[in-house]
């Protein structure tokens, strides 16, 4: 377990492509990473993996699991899959070495999208070589930013503070606080912003965990983004691993993340500027439902932020992806008042 914390954390791995979890015994996909063989699979989120090879994953540990599934390249692996609604099924994959690309990026029209999949080690040149070719591109011409941080499930702290220290100037980031004063520390942003002042959205949802609460608790407090989507995950929990004098390490949570509004993100995850409702959202757990996790230590009344459906906006891309149509409409109608009258009026931008 010492060895496999690394693996995410460093951007590159032997295996199939998938974020997994248990779930009553059985291995449940948290989400397939974008390009790989999962994922070309047809590998979705919620789907529960019953024997790896013939054999059955019940009653083994999630490490155990894991190591099954990875194995060396070229190799092929069969997974039996079970998915809501439909018999139980095989899965054929090869397994390659997955190299995880942190942030991707494409221009719509006038706006930058910047995905950002992972706080990897690979993330800060990653958002440099996005921002060189959408100013390459789009010049003067730069309408917004849409950065999006939907199912990214964290990663390394100070990727983190690189991403929202790129759109602040000034301002606490994050602050991080043990049980004792003197453990506590503050990070705050230093002067410059990569979208030189473009108007940004930023897309969060139930699997929006970690380090993308803490980027976009910064970015919502400090008004340089709107934020747009679905609470997210709510894993303000800091873990320090402290490896053993033999062998192995101890994962001890010793702090927790506050956003620079004084809350903490810890169970309250971070509740967006405007939601997006999706019809038919198969609930998702969040941290406050997994067993033995920390309750929100400053518990607030919770915000009730205006909503509106997504199936009003645009599908975008092959995936017809509405709250991303959400969120160019949001910078097409310029500001949140524009946005919210024009959708509330039934109408479609």
């Amino acid at each position: 377990q010492f060895r496999e914390s690394f693996v995410h954390t460093k951007g590159e791995f032997g295996g199939l492509g998938i974020e997994v979890t248990m779930e009553d015994g059985l291995v449940r996909v948290v989400a397939p990473i974008e390009d790989t063989p999962a994922f070309l699979a047809g590998m979705n989120s919620g789907d529960l993996i019953t024997h790896v090879d013939g054999e059955a994953i019940k009653g083994k540990t999630l490490l155990e699991a894991v190591r099954l599934m990875r194995g060396r390249p070229g190799t092929v692996i069969i997974l039996r899959v079970r998915r809501a609604g439909l018999p139980d099924f095989d899965v054929t994959i090869t397994r390659v070495i997955i190299k995880v690309r942190a942030v991707k990026w494409r221009t719509e029209g006038k706006v930058g999208y910047i995905r950002v999949t992972r706080f990897s080690e690979r993330m800060k040149i990653g958002i440099e070589e996005a921002f060189a070719v959408i100013h390459g591109e789009l010049g003067s011409n730069l309408r917004g930013i849409v950065l999006d941080l939907r199912n990214n499930s964290g990663g390394l702290l100070d990727q983190s503070l690189i991403l929202a220290d790129a759109f602040l100037d000034a301002g606490e980031i994050v602050s991080v606080r043990g049980r004792l004063p003197q453990n506590h520390q503050s990070y705050a942003a230093a002067e410059g912003d990569l979208a030189k002042g473009a108007q940004m959205v930023v897309l969060i949802n139930e699997g929006s965990a970690s380090a993308s609460e803490i980027v976009a608790s910064a970015l919502k407090y400090y008004r340089r983004a709107t934020v747009l989507g679905t609470r997210s995950f709510g894993k303000g929990s800091v873990q320090t691993i402290m490896p053993l004098p033999v062998e192995g390490a101890l994962r001890l949570t010793t702090a927790l993340y506050y956003a620079p509004s004084g809350h903490t993100i810890q169970a309250r995850g971070v509740q967006p500027d405007i939601v997006l409702k999706v019809a038919k959202s198969q609930k998702k757990q969040r941290e406050n439902d997994l067993p033995g996790s920390f309750d929100a230590v400053d518990e607030t009344t919770p915000a009730n932020p205006p909503s509106i459906s997504a199936d009003l906006c645009p599908a975008v891309g092959e995936k017809k992806d509405r709250q991303l149509g959400c969120a160019l409409a949001f910078l097409k109608a310029g500001s949140s008042g524009k946005f919210l009258a024009f959708y509330h009026g039934g109408q479609q931008m």
